[in-house]
């Protein structure tokens, strides 16, 4: 199972996807409210995947994501976004985002997801 770093600026949003991972066997090792936190819990913890809201105050997912491939490049990220946001699902699968999930979700959609990520070399 994967190790995992789950970032939303909403405590219940990462209270909901760390229940859904865990509950499959991943292990969280850490959480961020922004892109700018995430960077650097990416930068601490070295995670095998990351959940990146889009949509958060001061750094967005979309910084925050290009912010950790510039310097990890291999990261693989799944952006997390609200319905209605597909110009910015666009932006972040073009910025190199490896996957999406569309909130409200499933938490089989989640794990296809992350199961779909987990795969890619």
């Amino acid at each position: 199972m994967a190790t995992v770093l789950v970032v939303d600026d909403t405590i219940f949003m990462r209270a909901s996807i760390r229940q859904i991972l865990e509950s499959r066997g991943h292990t969280v090792v850490a959480e961020a409210s922004d892109g700018r936190e995430a960077y650097l819990k990416y930068k601490e913890y070295k995670p095998e995947l990351v959940t990146m809201d889009i949509t958060m105050p001061e750094v967005d997912g979309i910084r925050g994501m290009r912010m950790i491939k510039e310097k990890f490049p291999a990261a693989k990220i799944i952006m997390v976004s609200a319905m209605g946001q597909q110009d910015l699902v666009v932006e972040a699968i073009e910025s190199g985002a490896s996957d999406f999930v569309v909130k409200p979700f499933t938490p089989e959609r989640v794990i296809a997801a992350v199961n779909k990520v987990l795969a890619m070399e």
